[in-house]
């Protein structure tokens, strides 16, 4: 009986182990079959209705975004807090914007999301620091969105769909979170998102130079009061300017390259694409 139950357990093991190793490709397969089912109808009339900024992309770029926005909306789950009930528009609105941060990249779909929480406007978060005199201070504060390292995204629905249907005002509260997502690939986010594997053009120490550079730029015009292109909240740390740049890198284009060229570069580099050709 003893040699029976190791077998089994060889097994098993032997079994357990095939899986792990046949998992990325039963998930490649499940999402090639995702994405050869036809686009739903009513998914392009809420586009067309709601997420103008889609317009704007060469026809290569869209049916890409919208392959991938199939694949995200089957494998995320939307769930609706403080008694919001889930619409197939809140579902394709946020996937739409969120997949604009995959194109021309191998993607994993931001593996580590699980759950996308969304409720009807800001909501409230209690928030604990420490003043200059090392006193803790417990604040409330009211937020469009949150990025969590344990798999969440929590977002306001009425600023999602905002950013939607302005793509031009630089603020994305989706592109925001879904940045932090990218930076949090290796860790901690700190502005400094892992590279594709393979991307020989990525060169991590000009990266972290320019970002000082623009990020000590935007910190300094925060200190004096003057509001130029970026918003001043980038000036927190390095993970919130990536993501505010992020923002405006898709949305104001050929601003942010005139007045940072070498970030606009970066970016460009990063996300493979150039948004101030789509304008």
């Amino acid at each position: 009986m003893p040699d029976v139950a190791f077998y089994l357990l060889c097994i098993i093991a032997a079994a357990l182990a095939l899986g792990f190793a046949w998992h990325p490709r039963w998930l490649a397969w499940r999402r090639q079959r995702i994405q050869t089912q036809a686009f739903p109808a009513v998914w392009r009339k809420i586009l067309s209705r709601r997420v103008p900024l889609v317009r704007r992309l060469p026809a290569p770029l869209q049916l890409q975004l919208k392959k991938h926005m199939q694949v995200f909306i089957a494998e995320k789950s939307f769930i609706g807090c403080a008694g919001l009930t889930i619409t197939e528009e809140m579902r394709v609105v946020i996937a739409a914007q969120a997949c604009l941060l995959l194109l021309n990249r191998t993607t994993d779909y931001f593996d580590k999301v699980r759950q996308i929480l969304i409720y009807p406007g800001a909501f409230l978060v209690d928030r604990s620091t420490t003043d200059g005199a090392g006193v803790l201070q417990e604040n409330r504060q009211a937020l469009a969105g949150e990025s969590w390292s344990q798999g969440q995204v929590i977002l306001s629905w009425e600023d999602a769909l905002q950013g939607a249907l302005d793509p031009a005002d630089g603020r994305n509260v989706v592109i925001h979170e879904f940045a932090h997502q990218l930076d949090q690939e290796n860790g901690v986010p700190r502005g400094a998102p892992p590279p594709l594997l393979g991307d020989q053009q990525h060169d991590p120490q000009r990266w972290a130079a320019v970002f000082q550079d623009a990020y000590g730029h935007l910190q300094g015009q925060a200190f004096m009061g003057e509001q130029g292109l970026l918003s001043h909240y980038g000036a927190q740390d390095p993970a919130e300017f990536f993501a505010v740049v992020s923002e405006v890198f898709f949305e104001q284009a050929s601003a942010l390259a005139a007045q940072y060229p070498a970030l606009y570069r970066e970016l460009c580099g990063y996300y493979k694409v150039d948004p101030a050709t789509w304008e």
